[in-house]
């Protein structure tokens, strides 16, 4: 937030906090979605997220692995291991369950979640798409462990570049018509026990103004967010379905 803040400044757009009293729009934002929601209206931004089910109705050649939309409801009832997540936001731990028991008993049966199978990526990392290309990028874990990287900073950081670059246009290619024009997708290196090597598989998608940048160029990840989380006059016809 630091980083994209000093970009934002040296552009001479203003940066408040927004607990600041006497806020007017209209405005960006780069946040919480809780805060974003309630801001949204009276600083007259519109907030670009992907779908609920986005991830679920990919087809498997992108995912590589089964997964699918549904409910705390059906979570609870898992009787294998599965990766159990919220779509979009942080509303609860995204983990493995090998069964439905440890789920909060907090959580409403009929919150959406993502049912997935357990998988190993060797290597995750975050894109910040603009109009279906690839404006910043980072790695930003290895094996499930954070572990920030700038990507394309030596030899074999730009043949993974490269490949990235080929899957993330393929996706595009094929779904990026159920993406908003700006969001971000993370991708990993997925391990098959079954064949040596990897292959390129989508973790998830999340929304711009609620993702980290980790070592990414925050100017070019703030030229996602602006897009991303901006005046709602300013909202392009083909994102009017991806508005919050």
């Amino acid at each position: 937030m630091e980083l994209l803040a000093v970009e934002a400044a040296a552009r001479g757009i203003p940066v408040r906090a927004a607990e600041e009293a006497g806020l007017t729009g209209p405005a960006h934002w780069y946040g919480g979605p809780v805060a974003g929601a309630r801001l949204a209206g009276r600083l007259g931004f519109a907030l670009l997220e992907p779908t609920d089910d986005w991830l679920a109705e990919l087809p498997e050649q992108f995912t590589g692995r089964q997964i699918r939309a549904a409910t705390v409801a059906d979570a609870r009832a898992i009787d294998r291991p599965t990766f159990v997540k919220p779509p979009r936001d942080k509303s609860f731990p995204a983990d493995i369950h090998t069964d439905g028991s440890r789920l909060s008993s907090a959580l409403d049966p009929a919150t959406p979640v993502l049912l997935s199978d357990v998988v190993t990526f060797a290597a995750e990392y975050r894109l910040f798409l603009l109009d279906g290309r690839i404006a910043a990028a980072t790695r930003y874990a290895v094996f499930g462990r954070l572990d920030p990287r700038p990507l394309g900073t030596d030899r074999g950081d730009r043949a993974t570049a490269a490949e990235i670059t080929e899957f993330t246009d393929h996706l595009v290619a094929t779904a990026g018509h159920t993406l908003p024009s700006a969001v971000v997708v993370d991708v990993g290196q997925l391990l098959d026990p079954y064949r040596p090597g990897h292959r390129w598989a989508v973790v998830e998608a999340n929304m711009a103004w609620f993702s980290h940048a980790y070592a990414a160029d925050p100017a070019r990840v703030l030229d996602v967010v602006l897009r991303a989380a901006g005046p709602r006059e300013h909202l392009r016809p083909r994102d009017l379905a991806f508005e919050r």
